[in-house]
């Protein structure tokens, strides 16, 4: 009894209507993703009246700079972008660093109750973040940190995200490679600078962007902790000061959305082969 496997081309023409399919589905998710982006885009140069038409425009009639520039008048925007760009850089290193350290530790190193830190770790994973925020900012006001820059840095310099995203990268790097360098004299300090920490690109890579991503667009937390004017961040600066006594101004808002994505985008497209080799590498043995 002979089995007739079909020929390669008639398999290609079967497997040809699936892929056409699947092109048409991602395409659709993509646009879906990116329109909310284009119209922040446009609507940043419309004005508030024409944002407020019925039925809505999305190429602006008279495209207009004044958002921006009103933007710039209102705000102390040089003081605002320094606090997001020295909070979201000094969080971001520290995640970077630390981070690597507990991860490199539940990694490659053997200690007792090993496993139940882990444990644990992962556990505070599954916690929202809303049930820790009024212990983290009853804390951090006992320290007397409020209305300063190490109140919104330090409850944030490591994650347990970051950890285990380091953990499971660092599994992939031979055993071997550490024996030997141990046999040779050095250090667990010397190993996890010289050896561990520069086969972790793509996963530092990683993990930086999606720390600087989430503390530079962080709302709530600078919200609460910086009450003066001098410690705004850039979102809770452009929230408040886009508000007037009766009504929103939408048009400022969308201009300053813009300002705020801006920078994340252009470090999401210097780093992105980096970031995709690290999620598509991360957990893999």
């Amino acid at each position: 009894m002979t089995i007739e496997v079909p020929a390669l081309p008639e398999r290609r023409a079967r497997r040809r209507p699936t892929a056409i399919w699947l092109h048409v589905a991602l395409v659709g998710g993509v646009v879906m993703m990116a329109l909310p982006f284009v119209w922040m885009v446009l609507s940043s140069f419309k004005t508030t009246r024409e944002l407020r038409r019925v039925p809505p425009t999305w190429v602006p009639d008279e495209p207009t700079l004044e958002n921006f520039r009103d933007l710039f008048d209102r705000l102390d925007f040089p003081q605002y972008f320094l606090n997001s760009t020295i909070a979201a850089a000094a969080v971001t290193a520290g995640n970077l660093l630390f981070c690597s350290m507990l991860g490199y530790a539940l990694a490659k190193l053997d200690f007792p109750g090993k496993r139940v830190l882990l444990a644990i770790m992962l556990g505070t994973m599954m916690v929202p973040a809303f049930v820790t925020f009024m212990p983290l900012f009853v804390l951090v006001a006992n320290m007397n940190l409020t209305n300063t820059r190490w109140g919104l840095i330090l409850p944030f310099l490591v994650g347990a995200f970051g950890a285990f995203l380091m953990r499971q990268f660092m599994l992939g790097i031979p055993d071997e490679l550490l024996d030997a360098a141990r046999v040779d004299g050095a250090g667990e300090f010397r190993i996890f600078f010289r050896i561990v920490l520069p086969l972790c690109g793509p996963a530092l890579a990683t993990l930086g962007v999606l720390t600087f991503l989430g503390n530079w667009n962080s709302f709530l937390w600078p919200l609460v902790v910086a009450s003066d004017e001098s410690q705004y961040t850039l979102p809770v600066a452009l929230a408040l000061f886009s508000i007037g006594q009766q009504e929103s101004n939408v048009a400022l808002q969308m201009a300053g959305a813009v300002v705020v994505v801006l920078p994340v985008v252009v470090l999401f497209f210097a780093m992105q082969r980096y970031v995709i080799r690290g999620i598509a590498t991360t957990g893999l043995k």
